[in-house]
């Protein structure tokens, strides 16, 4: 696998929040879910009820983007990235430590019914301001 850019793993790896945006039909719907990267198989772990809408946008259109930013008013500290990639259901034979991956990483999450999904990265850019303005690194499996 094409290894992920070490300065887009550091940012993923300090950040929990993504915006997931989803379809269905060519109509859109997005949502912020909590993650955990797990650089060793380029993905972003998350947590979504089948019930959610963007959960049952994703199961019939697997196709997404996502976002993942830091907030701030001064443009030469922006950061963040644009993600490109596919959802799939974690495997149940990988159930047991992909939750307790999850657990270790949002420990309030222990006694709350986990759904989790896997979703598998393809392309990534990530722009960082604080280097430089403008600056940008891309990632494409």
């Amino acid at each position: 696998m094409n290894k992920i850019d070490p300065e887009i793993t550091v940012f993923l790896s300090s950040h929990f929040v993504l915006s997931l945006a989803t379809s269905k039909n060519n109509k859109p719907y997005s949502a912020n879910c909590y993650y955990l990267f797990n650089e060793d198989n380029h993905e972003l772990i998350f947590s979504s009820d089948i019930k959610t809408k963007h959960a049952q946008y994703f199961m019939l259109n697997k196709h997404v983007s996502a976002t993942i930013s830091v907030p701030s008013s001064d443009i030469e500290k922006i950061q963040g990235v644009q993600i490109v990639g596919e959802i799939e259901p974690i495997i149940d034979s990988d159930k047991a430590f992909y939750n307790q991956l999850y657990i270790d990483h949002f420990p309030i999450a222990k006694d709350m019914k986990l759904s989790l999904w896997s979703l598998k990265l393809s392309f990534i850019k990530m722009t960082d301001n604080s280097i430089s303005f403008g600056h940008k690194v891309f990632w494409e499996k």
